[in-house]
């Protein structure tokens, strides 16, 4: 990519995107020495989500997390003014890309569930899609800070566990989200 992007004055090299979520784009920076991911806020309309002040529920939403005790990147910096948060770069796959390649363990699906004892006894919910969670070293990291109240349409195992296995939801999903170069 080339191209460089300033958090609070500390310039660092974007290398790639690394994805597109409801609320930003993250990209793979680095400022030299250090891999990190660099989140751009963006405000693109998103049909089934409503947004308040989406850099201060970032922060509020790592602070719950992390009072939960989920693992999860460290928030490293925030630029309120271009709307910017720099956080840890968890190395390692998707549990996406983990599915769609037929590597997934079932210890991961018992990680994740072990996160949802905390989260619950919190009445909090999570982005359960398995391009929130990476796998490093045998862990999965939630890598998204967004979380909400408890709602039970929205658990684990009423809506996220359908995207953690070849299921019919996760095989359209690839067929409308990826393109053949992709697969």
């Amino acid at each position: 990519m080339n191209e460089k992007m300033m958090v609070n004055e500390k310039e660092y090299e974007i290398l790639r995107l690394l994805g597109k979520g409801k609320g930003g784009y993250s990209y793979l920076a680095v400022d030299g020495t250090q891999k990190y991911v660099l989140k751009q806020i963006h405000h693109e309309p998103c049909a089934f989500y409503q947004f308040g002040n989406k850099i201060k529920a970032e922060i509020n939403d790592y602070n719950r997390l992390k009072r939960i005790g989920i693992k999860i990147p460290v928030l490293i910096d925030i630029d309120i003014e271009n709307e910017r948060i720099m956080k840890e770069y968890i190395d390692g796959p998707t549990i996406f890309e983990l599915v769609l390649q037929d590597k997934m363990l079932p210890t991961y699906v018992d990680q994740v569930q072990s996160m949802c004892m905390l989260l619950y006894a919190a009445h909090t919910n999570i982005d359960y899609f398995p391009t929130n969670f990476v796998v490093q070293n045998g862990e999965i990291y939630y890598i998204d800070f967004e979380c909400n109240e408890y709602m039970a349409e929205w658990s684990f195992e009423n809506w996220g566990i359908q995207y953690w296995s070849k299921t019919p939801e996760f095989l359209q999903y690839v067929k409308e989200h990826l393109n053949e170069s992709n697969r």
